[in-house]
């Protein structure tokens, strides 16, 4: 699964989009990031930690899962660039107290037994800017949530999947010190059925049809915040 995690997420045209999306978002919301201490956590195979290293930043890398900080490493090693990746629990991150400048956190939140656990420790260790993403639950990512539950109630194993409302989110934010900053949202149609199309002229012309009518803005999916933290 480590092996292929980026060919299943980033391959092919949609790929290519999404890829090409979180970079620009990151770097968007970061801005520059050269001698800074950045925390990527869930960094999986590393795509985010790679390219924020390239930009200069001094990234730490942490996940659950040993197997995919072998293939990070390895992709470091490979790019001549140096990073520190070690295996962790997002819901008790083995930092001090504001020990990174920024926290980048992707695809995870929905996945990790406790949400606000994991959430709180993103912002204890985070100085200034954190920045994650999350399936917001007014959108076509809860039909999700419903196709999980039953595939359980048949028996099959399925991965932990939780969708959030934008309130719920910046009250989390709130008791740790922290407010949204600024917020991006991808895309209306399930990322699914675009890959299943696999043509990005059709998901950029629908995209592009759907937001100028609004729609982006209501059901936009998935989230990425930007988060700061308050003068205090």
């Amino acid at each position: 699964m480590a092996s292929s995690f980026d060919a299943r997420r980033f391959g092919g045209p949609i790929g290519t989009i999404l890829l090409q999306d979180q970079e620009r978002v990151l770097a968007g919301f970061l801005g520059d990031v050269a001698g800074r201490r950045i925390l990527d956590m869930a960094t999986g195979t590393g795509r985010a930690a790679l390219a924020l290293a390239k930009r200069g930043a001094m990234v730490t890398g942490v996940d659950a899962s040993g197997e995919m900080l072998s293939v990070a490493r390895t992709r470091a090693a490979e790019a001549g660039l140096s990073i520190e990746f070690a295996e962790g629990d997002a819901h008790a991150l083995a930092f001090p107290d504001r020990a990174f400048d920024a926290a980048v956190c992707l695809r995870m939140l929905m996945h990790v037994p406790d949400w606000r656990t994991a959430l709180a420790e993103l912002c204890r260790v985070t100085r200034q800017r954190l920045v994650f993403d999350y399936p917001a639950a007014a959108s076509a990512a809860a039909l999700q949530v419903v196709w999980r539950r039953a595939a359980l109630t048949m028996g099959r194993k399925v991965e932990a999947y939780r969708v959030f409302r934008g309130s719920d989110i910046a009250r989390e934010l709130d008791r740790h010190g922290f407010r949204v900053a600024s917020t991006h949202k991808q895309f209306v149609l399930p990322i699914a059925l675009h890959k299943a199309v696999g043509s990005q002229g059709f998901t950029r012309g629908i995209e592009r049809a759907l937001a100028g009518a609004g729609m982006l803005r209501l059901a936009g999916s998935p989230v990425t915040i930007a988060a700061e933290r308050c003068a205090s």
